[in-house]
């Protein structure tokens, strides 16, 4: 037999405390936000069905989502509003008396210490479910722009820490960083969903935000799956307009974009773990093909160590607890 190895990886495997010890990529609760998706109304709780553990709810019921999940510790939460009535423009985004700015203020009255994002985009707003104002059947990019500042302004004067745009508009990271320092808004921060992928991977997040296009699709304006040299161009056009942290959704799919706009930009950055990530996970444990608490810590290690510094995750809440309790 030949000698043994000097070198045995498998020493500092033995324990869990020796695996802690020397363990490279750290995961804790205040790099969780939970995205939550807020209507008017009282006492209203309505699951969201291709998603399980998520629904639309009022603002009071957020507020008892956003207690808990800031118990557990998680950093922040991210609002998405399902409006009363809908138009071409999507008017009721910037109605200081929406759900989104209504939610923002309890929370900042209520929640004090959690961090309040808000995402700025049409779709949830408009009759037809596309990001902007439709010209000929397609978004018109510069009309558009106009509408969002008004939506992040009023997110903002509402008490939002951060307003994301997720629109992919070029130019809209300029526009809304213009309209707040104009109205005095400095302190508010923007985080840019900068590469934002046309995925297969929302169709639940649909049904929770009620934004399917009636017609036609998203491609247009969103970004192509196979393109990752383009996501960095947007990345870095964005941090230029003025951004202060930029955003790669999906997040499993795209960990290769991830780790290269990190690398390249060494920029703050999140990840969205998003609707059909969660989805899948949810369903295959249902099942009892695979772990849930197990498969789900490791989707989100995997997504921290490819170099994200906040990730967006309907596992939030539970995350959180599992990694308090460990």
């Amino acid at each position: 037999m030949p000698p043994f190895p000097l070198s045995r990886p498998r020493r500092l495997r033995r324990t869990e405390a020796l695996r802690a010890l020397v363990r490279e990529t750290s995961l804790v609760p205040s790099q969780l936000v939970l995205p939550l998706f807020v209507r008017s109304g009282e006492r209203v709780r309505t699951p969201v069905s291709s998603m399980a553990g998520v629904s639309q709810t009022s603002v009071d019921e957020l507020l008892r989502d956003a207690a808990a999940a800031a118990e557990a510790g998680v950093g922040g939460v991210l609002l998405f509003g399902i409006p009363d009535y809908k138009d071409d423009t999507g008017s009721s985004a910037w109605d200081d008396e929406g759900p989104v700015q209504r939610a923002v203020r309890a929370l900042k009255r209520e929640v004090p210490h959690v961090v309040v994002i808000t995402d700025v985009c049409m779709c949830e707003y408009t009759s037809h479910g596309h990001c902007g104002v439709l010209v000929h059947g397609e978004v018109d990019n510069d009309r558009t722009l106009e509408l969002l500042a008004r939506e992040a302004l009023s997110h903002a004067r509402a008490g939002a820490d951060i307003v994301a745009p997720s629109d992919m508009m070029d130019g809209r990271v300029a526009a809304i960083r213009a309209a707040l320092d104009e109205a005095g808004l400095t302190s508010t921060s923007i985080l840019s969903y900068a590469a934002k992928f046309a995925s297969a991977y929302y169709g639940p997040f649909r049904e929770a935000a009620e934004s399917t296009p009636h017609e036609g699709d998203r491609r247009g304006y969103q970004m192509d799956p196979a393109n990752v040299d383009e996501a960095l161009r947007e990345t870095r056009q964005d941090i230029e307009e003025g951004a202060d942290m930029v955003m790669v959704k999906p997040a499993g799919p795209f960990l290769d974009v991830i780790a290269r706009v990190k690398s390249e930009t060494a920029f703050p950055l999140a990840a969205y773990q998003v609707s059909g990530e969660y989805a899948m996970i949810q369903s295959a444990a249902e099942r009892g093909w695979i772990e849930l608490e197990r498969a789900m810590l490791e989707s989100l290690i995997g997504i921290r160590r490819a170099g994200a510094d906040v990730i967006i995750t309907y596992f939030a809440r539970e995350a959180a607890r599992a990694l308090r309790e460990r």
